[in-house]
């Protein structure tokens, strides 16, 4: 639910950012809210889609404490 709040709110700001700089170019509120319409979508999708990708590489996080811990009967070593 949290990637999924993230991606809607960053693409809120996107839209309107893109509908300025659309409208810049154009001069139409019509074509510039059909561009920023259209790149918020794709940009939905792209950013979604590359933080799930994301969440599955465990480089950078450090160690999992879960996978640290050596059985070694009563003298168990984390580290």
């Amino acid at each position: 639910m949290r990637l999924f709040t993230k991606a809607v709110t960053w693409q809120v700001a996107g839209f309107f950012s893109m509908m300025l700089i659309g409208f810049i170019f154009t001069g139409s509120v019509a074509a510039s809210s059909g561009i920023a319409f259209v790149g918020s979508v794709a940009g939905f999708v792209s950013y979604f889609a590359h933080e799930m990708a994301w969440a599955r590489v465990s480089w950078g996080r450090g160690i999992n404490p879960a996978r640290t811990h050596l059985n070694a009967g009563k003298n168990a070593v984390e580290y």
